[in-house]
């Protein structure tokens, strides 16, 4: 198999599997948008199976390896892709062939990884390494994940970051989605242009979904 076509596909495959993570994220966030007597119990509860469930820790660390691969490999791409021009011309025109967005992917992909290491520093570290502050238990004996969501998106800068980033984030699942099918072999004209549509329709809705929620818990 050649290389760079193995390389493609596991950016693809990867990518559409954390596509479906994201819906079910942003589902599990909407709880947080609930009365807090309601949202409270309810992400605990939530938080507590995912932790506690054998299925969803096999998913989990598929998750982990997921990001692990999808990462390494766009960075391998992008890093050939500058190898094969290393000068730039003088007179460009290649956003007549390409979006922004497409000449970008690597510049956004780095502020996304960014931002995956500082969600897992604020959450996965301190609930399931018990890094930084204990985290309390709530009257059910479980560990209160919503206070530390809460906690943390009292932070206006916190709220401000986790909102920026999301437009890169839109704009990143906008393009890799509608490529992770071409890469897998899907070439159907009038199929791409309904695909089109939905990767854009996807990425609005991640992309408002994880940009403002955090400002409304930040004023709930």
């Amino acid at each position: 198999m050649n290389p760079l076509f193995f390389r493609k596909t596991i950016i693809a495959a990867t990518g559409l599997f954390l596509c479906v993570f994201l819906i079910v994220h942003l589902s599990a966030n909407c709880i947080l948008l609930l009365p807090e007597d309601i949202a409270r119990d309810l992400y605990n509860s939530y938080s507590t199976t995912l932790r506690e469930s054998p299925l969803i820790k096999i998913i989990a660390y598929v998750l982990y390896v997921s990001i692990i691969l999808h990462a390494f490999y766009a960075l391998l791409i992008t890093l050939r892709n500058r190898k094969a021009k290393p000068q730039k011309y003088v007179v460009n025109h290649s956003n007549e062939n390409s979006t922004w967005t497409s000449q970008n992917m690597g510049l956004i992909g780095t502020l996304i990884l960014l931002f995956i290491i500082v969600h897992l520093a604020n959450f996965w570290a301190r609930i399931k390494l018990g890094m930084g502050e204990d985290v309390r238990l709530d009257h059910m004996g479980n560990k209160d994940v919503y206070e530390v969501t809460y906690s943390l998106f009292q932070n206006i800068y916190f709220v401000i970051f986790y909102t920026l980033i999301s437009i890169p984030l839109a704009l990143h699942l906008h393009h890799g989605l509608k490529s992770a099918f071409k890469t897998l072999g899907f070439y159907h004209k009038k199929g791409l242009k309904i695909l089109a549509k939905i990767s854009l329709i996807y990425a609005i809705i991640m992309g408002v979904g994880f940009g403002i929620i955090p400002f409304i818990v930040y004023f709930k």
